[in-house]
């Protein structure tokens, strides 16, 4: 039986802007009313365009904005970090991956400081025990163990968004939140940090919130799919259902105007590319 790691009830967040000694404050809802949940160890992505309140839902998700109203619950913990502020272990629970890997990354930080602060603020581990899983955290990702002492400038922007995603699981969370987390990134940079989170996430049993506005792109990863407009949920079901069948006219309008890359073609590619390359390595 599936477990339901993450139950959102009519989340409501409200910005107050503006506002004076002549004027009364106004107030902007960003996200009305948003209700959904999520399965332990699966993914569900939200998409729509920019400023439909789907970044906004992201900073809920990952304590870092608190929700005006409603209920959200997260490994069976009901969380409002307004009334109840936020403990290590709820931090531990949820993390996040952001869109730049640019500048996500402290550029004055050496790549064994950034995985391991998570480790010093939220853990009692002895220095030893997390270099050795930062080390441990690098080779999962696809980097190598003498990447520690390197700064984030001697990176591409696809291993520096393995970096961050190295950080993202150094407290063994149990929710990812991956806010547009390749759409930075070159076409084949994106099928291999796509598989590489695919990857992770059967080994770790993570469950993932991905944020994105490329249909392609979610159509690869998701399980279950959330289209968003204007602050409101106007699409929601499982993958197959909502690209086989959009009921809503903006979903129709949405997938009508979004190009299409083919991430799947893309990765056979690199895959080809590969055993040419292992050929060629290879003795004869």
């Amino acid at each position: 039986m599936s477990k339901v790691l993450v139950r959102a009830e009519n989340i409501v967040r409200d910005y107050v802007t503006g506002g004076g000694f002549w004027r009364k404050p106004e107030i902007t809802t960003a996200v009305k009313g948003v209700s959904f949940t999520v399965e332990k160890g699966k993914t569900l992505a939200i998409v729509g365009e920019s400023g439909c309140g789907k970044s906004t839902l992201a900073r809920i998700l990952t304590l870092i904005d608190p929700q005006t109203s409603g209920e959200l619950v997260i490994d069976g913990q009901k969380i409002n970090i307004a009334q109840d502020g936020i403990t290590p272990e709820m931090r531990q629970k949820v993390q996040i991956v952001f869109q730049n890997p640019y500048g996500s990354l402290n550029p004055r930080q050496k790549i064994g400081s950034i995985l391991t602060e998570p480790l010093l603020l939220n853990t009692a581990k002895t220095a030893a025990g997390r270099r050795a899983l930062a080390e441990e955290m690098l080779e999962k990702v696809g980097l190598q163990a003498n990447h520690y002492n390197r700064y984030p400038h001697m990176f591409s922007g696809g291993q520096r968004q393995r970096i961050a995603i190295a950080r993202a699981l150094m407290l063994h969370p149990k929710l990812l939140v991956l806010d547009e987390p390749v759409s930075a990134l070159d076409l084949s940079v994106q099928a291999q940090v796509l598989n590489l989170l695919a990857d992770l996430q059967d080994e770790f049993n993570l469950t993932y919130v991905f944020i994105s506005h490329d249909l392609s792109v979610v159509r690869y990863i998701a399980d279950d799919v959330m289209v968003m407009y204007f602050g409101e949920v106007v699409e929601y079901g499982t993958r197959d259902d909502v690209f086989g069948h959009p009921r809503h006219e903006y979903t129709k309008k949405l997938f009508a105007a979004t190009p299409h890359t083919d991430i799947e073609m893309i990765r056979k590619r690199i895959a080809k590319r590969k055993e040419i390359h292992k050929k060629r390595q290879t003795p004869v």
